[in-house]
């Protein structure tokens, strides 16, 4: 294509992609208008903590991690989680898997932007963030772990939002993609997935003070459990936009995610057993944080119903999924999804970061309970990101489907 033709066809990609990110039925503008509210209620928690500071969350000195960076923990398993659409459709030439890829991609470019701003709303003071610019302040690389994780989730959300914006580019143009512009993006995709989790897990195991984390198989539990959450709510996101939309696609992509989920859930459990095994049975001053977070330490319980209940959740999606319903009785597949998605969430997030704090570098135990503003300010990122999805969705789903087109022959 000529320069020319790329300088008129791509305003009118973009004028598409404004008219469909801004047009639906009154469905549409309800969970919309639903979203914004959410949002602005974040928005205010976020900036009453950027006046007044810190103290309006339930952090301390003690547990300087909380609610915010169980999400971001969460969040990058759930954007890992989407190459588990990509690795069937390019690696194994799954067909109807490469139809519906592009959801996948979708949902990483959204779940890394979430992570973002977990990180920007756990900094406190945002202005600060110049220290990490290199030329301003010191990014500390390669020596930080920090530094590491920035580069990696970055470096991904620029991988999907290429691959992704170049297929629907070429689509809305009625061309075939050239595969030296995606396919090498594509593998590379694949392995930065699970560098983005494995560089996370290092980020909590290389903390030798805090022996909670200090297991060698703390980055295969993250990549795990992010092979179930991923997975999870990409097949209740692909019967919803079937139902709403005029994608339709067989039950092929789902059941290969479901057969992905059978052996993750599984897996999950059980190195989580493993580590249980190796925390209690050896015994030692290092089991105090796993003692609190199962069982209470010293008449302190905060997190025992917290850990119990995502137990339970994995426990009972993991029945459901293996179920031979699971594979015909799609609202019991959905609702084992949902199970599945919540279990995991509270397990990476609750029942991970905070024990690992508990008891202190002191020995003291002192406890955390999120604060309102926590909760508004984690409604309102979750209520960014589901907008952000909703819009590449409603961008990409007429483009998929051949409803827009500019044919440049």
């Amino acid at each position: 294509m000529s320069d020319t033709q790329h300088a008129v066809s791509y305003p009118r990609f973009l004028l598409h992609s404004f008219i469909a990110a801004t047009d639906g039925s009154r469905a549409f503008y309800a969970w919309m208008t639903f979203l914004t509210a959410l949002m602005l209620v974040g928005a205010n928690a976020w900036a009453h903590q950027v006046v007044e500071g810190m103290a309006l969350t339930g952090m301390t000195d003690h547990v300087s991690w909380g609610l915010y960076i169980a999400n971001f923990t969460f969040l990058v398993g759930l954007a890992a989680g989407a190459v588990m659409m990509v690795i069937p459709a390019y690696l194994y030439d799954d067909h109807e898997m490469h139809d519906v890829v592009i959801i996948g991609e979708l949902l990483a470019v959204a779940a890394l932007v979430m992570c973002l701003g977990f990180v920007l709303a756990d900094l406190g003071r945002p202005d600060r963030f110049w220290h990490m610019i290199p030329g301003l302040g010191r990014l500390n690389w390669p020596i930080s772990m920090l530094t590491w994780d920035m580069i990696v989730l970055n470096g991904y959300l620029l991988i999907n939002a290429h691959i992704a914006g170049y297929l629907l580019y070429t689509r809305f143009l009625g061309k075939k993609p050239n595969p030296r512009w995606y396919l090498p993006f594509v593998f590379l995709s694949i392995a930065w997935a699970v560098s983005i989790h494995t560089v996370t897990a290092f980020l909590y195991s290389g903390l030798g003070g805090r022996p909670f984390w200090n297991t060698a198989i703390l980055a295969p539990r993250f990549l795990a459990s992010a092979f179930v959450s991923g997975p999870a709510f990409v097949i209740v996101t692909l019967q919803i936009i079937r139902k709403l939309s005029d994608f339709k696609f067989g039950n092929g992509p789902i059941m290969t995610l479901l057969k992905v989920m059978r052996v993750t859930v599984l897996l999950n459990l059980f190195l989580l057993a493993a580590e249980l095994f190796t925390i209690f049975y050896t015994g030692g001053s290092h089991v105090a944080a796993a003692q609190y977070l199962f069982f209470g330490l010293h008449g302190k319980s905060g997190l025992v119903p917290w850990i119990w209940t995502a137990i339970a959740l994995n426990t009972i999606a993991a029945v459901m999924l293996l179920a031979p319903r699971a594979k015909t009785h799609m609202t019991w597949l959905n609702v084992a999804c949902v199970i599945t998605f919540v279990g995991v969430w509270i397990e990476k997030g609750m029942g991970l970061i905070i024990p690992g704090f508990i008891p202190s570098t002191l020995h003291e135990i002192v406890e955390y309970s999120p604060s309102l503003v926590e909760w508004k300010i984690m409604v309102g990122l979750w209520a960014l990101g589901l907008m952000i999805y909703t819009v590449l969705l409603k961008i990409a789903i007429p483009i998929l489907t051949d409803q827009v087109k500019v044919d440049t022959k």
